[in-house]
């Protein structure tokens, strides 16, 4: 595995020095210098040496190296026209490390790998989580294992529990379940951000966890959490512009009590709801 912490550290700033790069604040960059959460990230992966690896956000390439150690293939795929370019002369020499410089909610991901199998490690900045993981889940061609590091906040609502869910802790639960593998200090980032991360493990289902039409569904569930601190009755109604009275009869209707609020109802109920809106609203 990589050099201890502080070797860690130097070199990536010697690296940043000696190519005139530097973390840009809009995209959310701060380079991961703790070899330790390195190690867990690769573990977490559990890869073996048939499979691809799709990597998001691969900043100087320091995990990238270890997939390659462990994996067939690794296409990583890097936004900042910049660091691109250092990765492609870094790995120019790499016969199973592929760089492309993208926007990964562009890329046509059945394109890029070979077929279903494949796995995704990504280094996530806030703005960019929901919609990054959203995009796998829902890809034509999904992997079988994501391991995402997000800030602490977003992991935590992605593995939250009826009671406390939100529309991402749905949106990932509906196609596989995740595990915080382990939280991972601010110090373990250069530059340092003001919050802690997280690594996340999602298990990708075969098939959605309830049987759904998705457009549907999340256009429900969205409506659902428009208002999340109301009760269903009220969110519902405010979301799906329909009358209050309405709402509630749905809700009655797939059994929930209008009283509740969304972040309390599982998968099951909401796709329960969907069927009941389908059935009373024709909508």
């Amino acid at each position: 595995m990589p050099e201890n912490s502080s070797d860690l550290f130097t070199r990536t700033k010697g690296l940043l020095h000696q190519f005139h790069l530097h973390a840009r604040k809009s995209l959310g960059q701060h380079f991961l210098i703790d070899p330790a959460v390195l190690e867990s990230s690769i573990s977490a992966a559990e890869l073996s040496p048939e499979e691809e690896v799709i990597e998001v956000g691969p900043g100087l390439g320091v995990l990238t190296e270890e997939l390659a150690k462990s994996a067939r293939w690794v296409i990583a795929i890097e936004v900042d026209s910049r660091i691109a370019s250092y990765l492609e002369k870094r790995f120019a020499e790499s016969s199973n490390v592929f760089i492309r410089n993208a926007d990964i909610l562009q890329v046509d991901i059945a394109r890029e790998v070979a077929g279903a199998g494949y796995k995704v490690v990504a280094n996530l900045p806030y703005y960019t989580a929901a919609p990054v993981i959203r995009f796998f889940l829902e890809a034509s061609v999904k992997p079988i294992r994501m391991v995402v590091m997000v800030q602490k906040e977003v992991a935590e609502n992605m593995v939250a529990a009826p009671g406390r869910m939100g529309l991402l802790s749905v949106s990932v639960q509906l196609y596989g379940k995740p595990s915080i593998v382990c939280y991972v200090p601010a110090k373990s980032f250069y530059p340092v951000p003001k919050v802690d991360s997280a690594i996340v493990t999602i298990d990708v289902y075969r098939q959605p966890a309830v049987k759904i039409e998705p457009d549907e569904f999340f256009r429900v569930v969205k409506a659902g959490f428009s208002a999340p601190r109301k009760q269903l009755r009220n969110s519902l109604a405010q979301g799906l512009s329909i009358e209050p009275a309405d709402a509630t009869e749905v809700l009655q209707g797939a059994g929930i009590s209008p009283q509740r609020r969304a972040a309390t109802l599982t998968l099951e109920e909401w796709a329960e709801l969907c069927e009941s809106i389908s059935r009373g609203l024709q909508c």
